[in-house]
């Protein structure tokens, strides 16, 4: 700064700043370095550079479900796209069935303890005779020649006979075979479930072919083990997919059925087309009673059904003969999508009224923030305790009880893992981020869209994650357990607080409070219109985000997904001033004020409350030099006969928790009414651990009060107020609630 400029500095900034002994630590920097460098693949707006490119793979499968052995057994063909610049001599598929197998890192990292009386199913893994894991017959050329490959652990590798250059596709094909998951005993996102009252299964498999890694621009080929935790990276492409089941089964899958009338009765058939125009309620294609009847044939003939997908990720279906199924056209702007759910009779009656439901009301939320849904079908599967995603298809639990009855807590579980699980064919089926590294870019921003949704479409339901209050526990908890969210899911202790509810809190925070609903689902339309059917990394939402809205949010990224701080903001002091008496005359005065006084504390006020009344405090004519070049001068004695009787309050805050956030006052007056101020976070950009900030009020206030309505997770709210209660900590519940 010119020093001829300073004299043009407010008086009482200079006296503010001379007190104030600046802590910086760099919270207002920009991220920088913290994010890659900008190029031609990736501009430094967020939007795709351009030259950005991406891989393709399609997929043309033959699988089979045999269900007397458990098994699948399957053969298929990659017609893998380089549209990289890159020559490629060797391709990696993943192999997540691998996870079990006794190979695999999972079982020989996993730590676990002995516990006293501990149930026995704990150890039915460890004594399981199971053998896991594929079984890779051949990798061959179209032409039949051998491949040469290695496996390793989770993944594949194929040595190609000629590098495969820029521009070049390539096709080659694998046979192969697994044992399916009991996920009763294994867990896992792929297996069956075993109902004992009529010896039938409800098979959800996916992951249940060798699928192709993601080559980008960002790091090469994405191959980091699958170590159960970490999801997928997976290129585009488009599916042919023939499934051999035995003939009384139902099946559901990613895409578009293609042989309807070989594998439906002509009743189904008819069902099925009338809910291709059924916009008001679900139209049952297979009935209970149907289901039942099935239940008890178990058909030893063979059915193939065809599914195409286009421009998917990944591919995976359920199929049983226990399943009833329900569909119901949805319009949007632009597309009429079929809303389907698959479930048992166990599933009723609750999946009858609500599955379909939700799926329904998720399409048309989310369209509405992001992209119309692009694909032609939604579907979701009922099954015990699981919720996982696919491209327009997932598995979801919610099951009432053998009665029929359930609670309000079962229904609202269940709707809400429907309307998470469906959400994710936009993040990241869609909006394709790679999972395996960068978890709270679909769980999470999942998770704040799930509760935009909730919010919307049942208001009746209290919805709790992403919401700041609720957030709280977590964040005053043990920092030890604590993981920033730029963390890779394996090495996160407490996933779903953390990459699940922090950061669909933050969004949430940023649309409500930080930004405002307007800036911010501007901001958030454009990452999904930007991304859509694209791999997107952290930075270009970021960068996205402040692009598309102008607000700089760097120091939000940095505090909230970079480190483990929170938000602890204290009212450490609130001092109350009045002008002197008299100070009309102001012209005719000659007072001294030295350095550094604001006001001459001479009631001896200490300031723990109101009850002393102002401090009286005086202004002095304003010295000339402060007036620099300038001709013109202001009129001291208008600016005090507007001072006049006006009630003036200095506040000191102190950031205690680190995490840099707006301030958000709210002022109680004498005669009851309430005002809320809102401050944005750069106040604490000179000092981010203490400011002192002054307000002039027409009315007298007797009660400040930081965050009243808890949104910015503030863990400690008990020092957010003032004057300081007293008494115990349930006086300090029935003052807060006084004050709000």
């Amino acid at each position: 700064m010119k020093f001829f400029l300073i004299p043009l500095l407010n008086f009482c900034t200079l006296l503010a700043l001379a007190q104030q002994v600046p802590q910086w630590e760099g919270k207002f920097e920009q991220l920088g370095q913290m994010l890659p460098t900008p190029n031609e693949y990736r501009t430094g707006s967020g939007a795709p550079g351009p030259k950005y490119w991406q891989q393709k793979a399609d997929y043309n499968i033959s699988v089979e479900l045999h269900e007397t052995t458990n098994s699948i057994s399957g053969s298929e063909t990659i017609t893998y796209t380089n549209n990289s610049p890159d020559l490629l001599k060797y391709l990696w598929l993943q192999l997540d069935q691998n996870i079990l197998s006794d190979e695999n890192s999972l079982a020989t990292t996993t730590t676990d303890v002995i516990k006293d009386s501990a149930a026995a199913k704990t150890f039915a893994k460890e004594v399981s005779d199971f053998k896991a894991g594929y079984n890779i017959k051949n990798v061959k050329t179209v032409d039949g020649k051998e491949l040469r490959h290695t496996i390793n652990n989770t993944m594949m590798r194929i040595d190609l006979p000629e590098p495969l250059r820029s521009g070049e596709k390539y096709s080659f094909a694998i046979e192969w075979s697994f044992n399916i998951v009991d996920r009763s005993i294994f867990g896992q996102r792929s297996g069956m479930e075993f109902f004992p009252d009529d010896g039938n299964y409800i098979y959800t498999i996916a992951q249940f072919f060798p699928r192709m890694c993601v080559y980008d621009d960002y790091e090469g080929w994405q191959n980091k083990q699958y170590l159960g935790r970490g999801e997928f990276a997976l290129p585009f492409g488009d599916y042919k997919v023939r499934i051999t089941t035995p003939a009384d089964h139902i099946v559901a899958a990613t895409g578009v059925l293609q042989n309807p009338i070989e594998v439906l009765s002509k009743i189904e058939l008819e069902r099925f087309e009338k809910s291709k125009t059924s916009f008001d309620k679900p139209v049952i294609i297979v009935t209970q009673t149907e289901a039942v009847q099935r239940e008890k044939a178990k058909s030893t003939q063979r059915k193939t059904w065809e599914f195409h997908a286009e421009n998917v990720r990944d591919f995976a279906f359920a199929s049983s003969r226990k399943f009833i199924w329900d569909a119901q056209a949805v319009k949007l702007a632009t597309k009429t999508p079929l809303a389907m759910s698959f479930y048992s009779k166990e599933g009723n009656p609750l999946w009858e009224k609500e599955s379909t439901k939700a799926v329904k009301n998720t399409l048309e939320v989310y369209s509405r923030h992001t992209i119309d849904y692009p694909y032609p079908v939604a579907i979701s599967v009922h099954t015990a305790s699981i919720g996982m995603e696919y491209p327009m298809i997932c598995f979801n639990f919610g099951r009432p009880n053998k009665d029929g009855s359930y609670s309000t807590a079962t229904r609202q579980k269940m709707i809400g893992v429907i309307v998470h699980e469906v959400g994710h064919n936009f993040f990241p089926m869609i909006i394709n981020n790679d999972e395996r590294q960068t978890t709270w870019m679909d769980e999470g921003i999942n998770s704040f869209v799930q509760l935009l949704t909730e919010q919307e479409r049942y208001p009746d339901l209290k919805w709790t994650r992403g919401k700041p209050s609720e957030m709280v526990p977590y964040l005053k908890g043990d920092k030890a357990s604590m993981r920033p969210l730029m963390t890779n899911a394996e090495q996160v202790i407490i996933l779903g607080d953390e990459q699940y509810g922090k950061a669909a809190t933050g969004l949430y925070m940023l649309r409500e409070t930080i930004m405002g609903p307007e800036l911010f689902d501007k901001a958030f339309k454009e990452y999904a219109d930007r991304w859509a059917f694209k791999h997107p990394k952290p930075a270009d939402f970021f960068r996205t985000m402040e692009d598309a809205s102008a607000v700089d949010l760097d120091w939000f990224w940095k505090g909230w997904f970079y480190t483990t701080d929170n938000c602890d903001q204290s009212i450490d002091q609130v001092k109350w001033y009045k002008m002197r008496n008299g100070e009309q005359g102001l012209e005719k005065r000659d007072v001294k004020v030295k350095k550094g006084d604001l006001a001459a504390n001479s009631n001896g006020n200490n300031f723990e409350n109101f009850n002393n009344g102002p401090e009286p405090f005086s202004l002095v004519p304003t010295d000339p030099r402060l007036n620099g070049e300038f001709a013109s001068v202001v009129d001291d004695k208008a600016i005090m006969q507007k001072l006049e009787n006006k009630n003036i309050y200095e506040v000191t805050l102190s950031n205690q928790g680190g995490l840099v956030m707006p301030v958000i006052i709210q002022w109680t007056y004498t005669d009851g009414t309430k005002e809320i101020e809102r401050i944005p976070a750069e106040i604490w950009r000179v000092n981010e651990k203490k400011i002192n900030k002054v307000f002039v009020k027409d009315k007298e206030v007797v009660n400040v009060m930081l965050d009243p309505h808890q949104e910015l997770t503030d863990v400690d709210i008990q020092d957010n107020v003032f004057p300081k209660p007293t008494g115990s900590p349930s006086k300090f519940d029935s003052f807060k609630k006084s004050a709000n």
